[in-house]
């Protein structure tokens, strides 16, 4: 099966500075890619290519089998879900005005429309009570949610997610990255995700892309990416068997507010027990 999405040694110079060389990537239909890496390693402007947001200095972006380059504008961004950190909704709009903005664009019929606002907010957990609210109403992580709902409105078969939890707090992030996870699963969508933290990668993703100086230097499947080999991507690993031994806890027993927290030598932080349990080599508890 051909790919939904293809990177083909792509190169992007802007304001005299390379920021990609010889990205060459496929994202498959279906899987959640993470593209993970420091500031400044060119994940964003990767992302940025598919919806032409950046426009490649060489090389191509193939979406759905056409070059994005060939493709207008407007159409292939209507057809592609994109939510960032600072989710953009619109201030002057309420929560269902700004998820049936885009099927409004498409001059769907207006029951047609708060039909799928009604889905979509249902989708990503929002009652009825929030339709009318307006976003100064919302915590960050309703914002959030809302951001996503608007992503979907269209049904698209690709999402672009530009750190979108970034910005929130622990318990609420890891809240949103399962939600979100089960969410695109259960939808079949594709999706290019674009994160600095290592533990949403793992969480989320299918896949895993570690950018580094604006190269890919290792992509793998998400439950083998701590094994990985490559220099870059072990200097980004936050625990290995070098430094497994300053991990801290909170009392809770919850790190980042996650369930489940891989961390490196065969460990895990399980909320239920609140305790670290680690390999045959290592063995740590929660602090008395």
């Amino acid at each position: 099966m051909d790919p939904l999405v293809s990177f083909e040694d792509i190169a992007v110079t802007l304001a005299a500075k390379q920021i990609l060389t010889g990205v060459s990537l496929n994202v498959a239909e279906g899987e959640i890619l993470m593209l993970l890496g420091r500031s400044g390693s060119g994940k964003t402007t990767l992302l940025k290519l598919v919806n032409r947001l950046v426009t490649p200095s060489s090389g191509r972006v193939v979406v759905n089998g056409r070059d994005v380059m060939e493709s207008e504008v407007i159409g292939l961004r209507r057809g592609i879900g994109y939510a960032i950190q600072n989710v953009g909704l619109m201030p002057h709009m309420t929560v269902a005005e700004n998820v049936g903005l885009l099927p409004r664009l498409q001059a769907w019929k207006q029951r047609d429309v708060d039909a799928r606002v009604r889905e979509l907010l249902e989708l990503v957990g929002l009652a009825a009570s929030f339709h009318e609210r307006y976003p100064r109403q919302l915590s960050g992580g309703e914002q959030q949610r809302v951001g996503i709902a608007r992503a979907l409105a269209n049904d698209p078969p690709l999402l672009l997610m530009d750190e979108p939890f970034g910005a929130l707090d622990p318990v609420t992030r890891s809240q949103l990255q399962q939600d979100f996870a089960e969410l695109v699963k259960r939808l079949k969508k594709t999706v290019i995700f674009v994160t600095h933290d290592l533990h949403e990668a793992l969480r989320i993703g299918d896949r895993v892309a570690f950018l580094h100086a604006g190269r890919v230097v290792g992509v793998r499947a998400a439950e083998d990416f701590e094994s990985a080999q490559e220099e870059p991507v072990r200097a980004k690993l936050p625990i290995d068997a070098r430094q497994v031994g300053v991990l801290v806890i909170r009392n809770d027993g919850v790190a980042a507010g996650q369930p489940e927290v891989r961390i490196g030598c065969g460990s895990k932080v399980s909320r239920q027990s609140g305790k670290i349990v680690a390999d045959g080599r290592l063995q740590l508890g929660q602090k008395k």
